[in-house]
This record gives structure tokens, C-alpha cells and sequence, in this order.
């Protein structure tokens, strides 16, 4: 995700933050990358991901979103990263998005593009430095290159939903 993400989460200055979740999948020192299909960011490489919808558990999202967009089910482990975009124009907030990152534990296959996807593949953290991807998903690359990202110990997300 990343500034392409955009217009594609919510509209322009919105009244309160949008929330984007993002599925971290990784396998001897390769991760997940999806080749976006459409704008936002079309054509470039990011981690599966997008919004969070009104009621849905964020854990719950990350996986929505990996089955979407790479055709593999995971079972998600935990936060392992939280980015925010905050754009400031003619003194209003023009775009506030909170970009959550789930570590995913996803079982042995291959994935198949799908949904906002027109590729999808594992690439060695290395190579994915290199590849067109979003500025995000370099973020994040980043962060687990630097150690930043400590994908041993996810952050549980406990859901609350006391009943009326």
C-alpha cells in the first residue's frame, strides 16, 4: 500500500482516518508480492492488502485480502508493522490512511493472482528491493532488512464486540 492506495481506500479529505490492512507472507527469505491490476499503484509489485471494512476483525481482513489477491489461504499471526500516510493541503488533512501489517502464515502452494492482482509470486527480499513496487511495500522491505519488523513476535489483535 502506499500513496497509490489513495483513491482507492476513500475519498479525498476525509473526516476521519481510513484503515488499510496489509498481509505479510514470508518463506525462507522470500515474501509475497502481487503485481497490481488496476490503479492504485497498476503495475506495480506490493504485499497483498487493501481496507478494512466497517465491522470486519482486522485479522480477518489480512486474510480476506491474501485469499483475494493470491489465492492462498492463511491463518494470521499477528501486527508486525503500523505505517501512516498524512497528506496536509491548504492547511485541511487531504488524506489520513493508517496502513496496518499482518504477518500471515500461509501453507505450502502456489499463489494464483486474483481480485486487484494480475501476478502474484515469492521473491527473494533481495531481488523484491529491486523490482517496481510500491513506496509502502519498499517501506516495509526496508524495515525487515534494517530488523525493524520483528516477525518472531506478531502483536495478537484481540476483537471486542460486546452485543447490544
Amino acid at each position: 500500500m502506499g500513496l497509490q492506495v489513495i483513491a482507492w481506500l476513500g475519498g479525498v479529505y476525509p473526516d476521519k482516518p481510513i484503515v488499510g490492512v496489509g498481509s505479510l507472507v514470508l518463506r525462507g527469505g522470500r515474501i509475497l508480492l502481487i503485481k497490481r491490476a488496476r490503479p492504485p499503484g497498476r503495475g506495480l509489485w506490493s504485499i497483498p492488502g487493501g481496507h478494512v471494512e466497517l465491522g470486519e476483525p482486522l485479522l480477518e481482513a489480512a486474510a480476506r485480502e491474501l485469499e483475494e489477491e493470491a489465492g492462498l489461504k492463511g491463518r494470521p499471526l499477528g501486527v508486525v508493522n503500523v505505517d501512516e500516510i498524512i497528506t496536509v493541503e491548504g492547511g485541511r488533512v487531504k488524506y489520513h490512511y493508517v496502513l496496518i501489517t499482518v504477518l500471515v502464515d500461509a501453507p505450502e502452494g502456489d499463489p494464483r493472482p486474483g481480485g486487484d492482482a494480475v501476478d502474484a509470486g515469492f521473491f527473494h527480499i533481495e531481488q523484491a528491493k529491486h523490482m517496481e513496487i510500491t513506496p509502502s511495500t519498499r517501506g516495509l522491505i526496508d524495515k525487515i532488512v534494517r530488523g525493524l519488523v520483528n516477525v518472531g513476535s506478531p502483536i495478537p489483535v484481540l476483537t471486542h464486540s460486546p452485543r447490544d
